[in-house]
């Protein structure tokens, strides 16, 4: 079940086939997490006092996905960091994801190798067997789970990557365990995913009607905010298009007064996408209602995209399929292939820094 429009439309890495099987990559991931920690012994009962997770693009995402979901019932603070620098409080009492969707990430694998050198509890995610994370794990006797069924690109993995996180936390003793929520998250998304793809779906009713614009996504603080991050990247990495995300409220002190004049050109090249979900609370509302009245006139059009889902988790994941197959009709409609990245490719082969 591809999804994809035309089978004629370019798609060398099988992008299109990996997203939609989204569903199926929740349930695997729990089994092989569940797998990954089985036997091994957790941090004794106190001895946490932070989790700091590290990761940069899907892995970076998935970080902080995991961070916003686990925030109601997390009781240690949770810090996520983009590169490869430690902040001083990460040590023996720090729980450390690292998380590198491809399994080589120069600064993740970085940060990894500092924070096993000062102690702290490291666990890895991300890769295949054999890869340098995995290697890094395995040296350091660490605890290591793969994220293989995302595909040949790592921004298929997004499943496959926050779930051992969050098994991870469980496992650590500092929250509850996850495998009911994703086993029926997975079961949710897969009734969505069936109706996504269908034809005339509302990804590519979405694509359509943002044309050749530049989206500017809005979510909300938490799971949403990271959503908005999501779809923006997709857009960025399987389209080759520009998109922009932002949040609530954070937003409302800053960016939105920009929006006070230069309309006459936002209005030939930018759509307004706003996440949304039933579980806001009525402040966010009335400002998503405020942010609709101040862009009205500014922008090409505005679109609301309900993510749908009894919890945060199953809200979440409907809102990333969602933008995901959004950004690939967007390459569709220009026979773009999503799964090559020249640019990224190029900007990655860059050396890593030195370990200090």
């Amino acid at each position: 079940m591809s999804g994809r429009p035309n089978l004629d439309t370019p798609d060398s890495l099988g992008i299109w086939e990996a997203t939609t099987a989204l569903p199926e990559q929740l349930s695997w991931s729990l089994r092989v997490a569940g797998e990954a920690f089985e036997g091994v012994t957790p941090p004794a009962a106190g001895a946490l006092r932070a989790v700091a997770a590290f990761g940069l693009g899907t892995g970076g995402l998935a970080g902080a996905a995991t961070a916003a979901l686990a925030a109601p019932d997390l009781a240690l603070p949770m810090w996520v960091g983009h590169g490869s620098a430690l902040p001083p409080f990460v040590g023996p009492g720090t729980l450390v994801l690292a998380v590198s969707s491809s399994g080589g990430t120069a600064e993740t694998l970085l940060a990894a190798e500092k924070a096993v050198a000062r102690g702290a509890t490291v666990v890895a995610v991300g890769g295949e067997a054999g890869g340098a994370l995995e290697r890094l794990a395995a040296d350091a006797g660490l605890p290591w789970c793969p994220v293989a069924p995302g595909g040949p690109a790592a921004r298929s993995a997004l499943g496959a990557t926050t779930v051992p996180l969050l098994v991870a936390l469980a496992w650590a003793g500092l929250r509850s365990d996850p495998a009911a929520a994703v086993e029926r998250t997975a079961a949710a998304v897969a009734r969505r995913r069936d109706r996504f793809v269908a034809p005339g779906g509302a990804p590519e009713e979405l694509a359509h009607r943002l044309g050749r614009t530049i989206p500017l996504v809005y979510g909300s603080a938490g799971a949403t905010a990271v959503a908005a991050q999501w779809w923006k990247a997709q857009v960025n990495l399987n389209a080759k298009a520009p998109a922009f995300a932002a949040a609530l409220p954070e937003l409302t002190h800053d960016e939105l007064a920009g929006w006070g004049q230069s309309g006459d050109v936002t209005r030939q090249t930018m759509s307004l996408v706003l996440l949304r979900h039933a579980g806001e609370a009525p402040r966010t509302a009335g400002q998503f209602d405020a942010v609709r009245a101040a862009t009205d006139e500014v922008m090409a059009d505005i679109f609301e995209v309900q993510g749908e889902g009894r919890d945060d988790l199953t809200r979440f994941f409907d809102l990333a399929l969602m933008g995901t197959l959004v950004s690939l009709h967007l390459a569709a409609r220009e026979g773009v292939d999503p799964g090559p990245v020249p640019a990224v490719d190029a900007a990655q082969g860059v050396p890593a820094p030195a370990l200090d």
